[in-house]
């Protein structure tokens, strides 16, 4: 395949990237790429806080709903379905817009995939039977660097990791360091104060009970194993079992995006991204995505 060429705006959830993403992309005359690991399946639109239909009818979207909440997705399968869009869009002359939060599909989707052992169904049996706090603590013990950064609520991901620890001999942090084949051509990290993406990720779970987000939980009755673990899911499954009530429901879910968007900017600040305010200019951003290999992009002028 071609070396792909595509552009990266990236950031942690309700940094704001879906309104940025959406000025940026109609002054390049570009398209947008999702790399939001739950905004990819239909039936989580509130939820996964996907574009609405009036952005998607602004600017051309792929991979937004695009996958029945059923199937099970992975950084590999993001990454084939993704390289592929993009490989189209490149021929027709096009450099689009990748945007989203979730680090490890960027990593598959520049090629960067660490080199793991294969998954040992016997031992993946015998730590399905260990409870979640039990296997981070061997993690921790096994890989510090890991335990302090996988997502603690992703008991998949803990498993695979400790698994790639205990089949290689080796901590799961060793493989990371994997070089990219099909690095972004250029890439933008949108960042905010602390406080105020924490009150930002707080109106916008509020938000989402006004716009029906338990009526659309009530509405799933089938799920896979990876949308299952979108933030708010479980928690919203238990209010309305009658499990929680809705204020402790509500700091759940604000609880969890918190810790998500401080493990998204730990995974982010490794990345050689430029870093950029999220009030900032489109003018600014679309200067920061300037790169020498990306000089041929005509950009219209921005707003």
């Amino acid at each position: 395949m071609p070396e792909l060429r595509y552009l990266v705006l990236a950031g942690p959830n309700a940094v704001g990237k879906t309104e940025l993403a959406i000025k940026v992309a109609l002054a390049l005359g570009t398209e947008i790429v999702n790399c939001d690991a739950y905004q990819i399946y239909r039936g989580l639109e509130i939820l996964s806080g996907q574009p609405t239909r009036s952005n998607l009818a602004t600017v051309r979207h792929h991979l937004v709903g695009s996958l029945p909440l059923t199937d099970v997705c992975n950084a590999h399968k993001y990454a084939a379905l993704a390289r592929e869009i993009i490989s189209d869009l490149n021929r027709q002359g096009i450099v689009p817009l990748v945007v989203g939060g979730t680090g490890f599909y960027l990593q598959a989707l520049e090629g960067a995939l660490p080199e793991l052992p294969p998954a040992d169904p016997s031992l993946r049996r015998e730590l399905d039977r260990v409870s979640t706090p039990d296997l981070l603590r061997e993690l921790e013990a096994r890989d510090r660097l890991t335990s302090a950064r996988i997502d603690q609520f992703n008991r998949r991901r803990i498993v695979r990791a400790l698994e790639a620890c205990l089949l290689s001999g080796r901590p799961f942090s060793d493989s990371l360091d994997t070089k990219p084949t099909d690095p972004p051509t250029a890439a933008v990290l949108l960042v905010r104060a602390r406080s105020e993406l924490h009150e930002r990720i707080s109106r916008r779970v509020d938000d989402m009970f006004v716009r029906g987000v338990v009526d659309e939980i009530a509405a799933v009755e089938m799920i896979g194993s990876t949308a299952s673990h979108a933030i708010g899911f479980q928690l919203i499954r238990s209010l309305l079992a009658g499990t929680v009530d809705e204020r402790a429901c509500k700091e759940g879910i604000k609880n969890q995006s918190r810790n998500y968007a401080k493990r998204q900017m730990t995974w982010f600040n490794r990345k050689p991204y430029s870093v950029i305010t999220a009030d900032s200019s489109v003018a600014r951003i679309i200067a920061a995505l300037r790169s020498p290999n990306a000089q041929n992009i005509e950009l219209t002028q921005p707003d």
